[in-house]
């Protein structure tokens, strides 16, 4: 169900808002001002409509309009996006010691004969 009025997500203020997890919105729109809030609101009420997220975006909304300022970058990084999909960096000349379990079993597991 899309609207002809509502923002392309192309065009949103934030990068890969739809993929954003809900409790990082709040710090992630604190940069931004009315014009990009009621973007992002026009966006969710047209697509997820999701009852938490316009909320969120409905308070900071309200708090911009009674005085508050934009505060923090308009365009904060996504640490839980990232675009390489390398893995970890150890390596075997970089991991820890193999771990041999004692041959009676661990004392703190007492799922283990002792």
């Amino acid at each position: 169900m899309t609207h002809s009025n509502s923002p392309r997500h192309e065009d949103l203020p934030l990068p890969d808002y739809d993929h954003l997890p809900l409790g990082t919105l709040p710090t992630r729109i604190n940069g931004l001002d009315e014009e990009a809030l009621s973007q992002l609101l026009a966006y969710e009420r047209a697509h997820g409509d999701r009852l938490a997220v316009v909320q969120v975006l409905e308070h900071r909304l309200d708090a911009l309009r009674n005085g508050a300022v934009p505060s923090g970058p308009e365009n904060p990084d996504t640490p839980e996006r990232t675009s390489s999909r390398s893995g970890s960096p150890v390596s075997p000349e970089t991991s820890g010691p193999p771990v041999n379990p004692p041959s009676q079993g661990v004392p703190t597991n007492p799922a283990q004969p002792r």
